[in-house]
């Protein structure tokens, strides 16, 4: 059964991390594990990774051959419906870029995410109007209507993110406001709302001064960070900078480790957040 392409959710992931567990817990390969199942190895290897859907039938018989309680089987089972379940992103999966399908899912679950960009405001603290403005830069390719959606979308995920009250602690340039995105109007309705932005609790919002000394992130392409507090999802990092629309996406531990000093050795140089607010007003 092919799940429709939405995405994979925060239940899908969990489920098939567990997954992953029982099979290694019982010592099985992914071959051995493929033959109970009459099918290639990398479907098992699919199913595991989230990229496709957990068919209850596929599923049962896995959960057998890796040794499951019958208590264990029927709450994993009773769970499959809300795993396959299309995410809140779903109704915008037509405008969203394609690394965006499996990490909203990330982004759904996240308790902190970390944001950089060297030149423009951090994505999840624009205005529509900034938002549509960039998109009408970078994204010329893309159809009035599509843009429109795209921000819709936007604004959706930072509402979301408002809700469940996800820390967001964004770093970026002063050349951020400089650099006129839009109309005058539109910079302008753009740093009250950062002024705004960073009166709220869960915002720490830092700003590196143009003629501030050089740091760690110095030149380096767009990044977000994602801590999750739950044990099945690992921290991920998204690296913008190439092609619009598309990013590399990792979640090695030590790759994220290893971004997630950077930007420490970032905050630290940069001027405290107060200092940032002065930078706004």
């Amino acid at each position: 059964m092919a799940r429709e392409r939405s995405g994979r959710t925060v239940a899908h992931l969990v489920l098939a991390t567990r997954l992953k567990t029982l099979r290694e817990s019982a010592g099985l390969s992914f071959g051995q594990a493929a033959e109970a199942l009459g099918a290639h190895p990398a479907t098992v290897r699919r199913i595991e990774q989230a990229q496709t859907s957990l068919d209850a039938g596929q599923v049962s018989t896995l959960l057998s051959v890796y040794g499951a309680s019958a208590a264990e089987t029927e709450e994993f089972l009773g769970k499959l419906a809300a795993a396959n379940r299309p995410g809140w992103w779903h109704p915008w999966r037509a405008v969203m870029d394609a690394w965006q399908l499996d990490l909203m899912s990330v982004e759904s679950a996240a308790s902190i995410i970390r944001t950089w960009h060297p030149a423009l405001v951090p994505a999840l603290l624009r205005t529509p109007a900034y938002s549509r403005a960039v998109d009408d830069i970078l994204r010329p390719d893309l159809s009035p209507a599509d843009k429109d959606r795209r921000t819709e979308f936007l604004m959706e995920r930072q509402e979301r993110l408002r809700t469940q009250q996800t820390r967001i602690w964004a770093l970026t340039s002063a050349a951020a406001l400089r650099t006129r995105v839009g109309s005058a109007e539109v910079m302008a309705g753009q740093v009250r709302s950062l002024r705004s932005a960073a009166d709220r609790p869960e915002v720490t919002l830092q700003i590196h001064p143009l003629d501030g000394p050089a740091h760690a992130m110095t030149g380096s392409p767009p990044l977000t960070v994602y801590r999750v507090e739950v044990p099945e999802i690992s921290d991920h990092v998204v690296r913008e900078g190439g092609l619009p629309g598309t990013a590399d996406v990792c979640d090695a531990h030590e790759t994220v480790t290893a971004y997630l000093m950077l930007l420490d050795y970032s905050c630290t140089a940069a001027p405290h957040p107060h200092e940032s607010k002065e930078e706004l007003a």
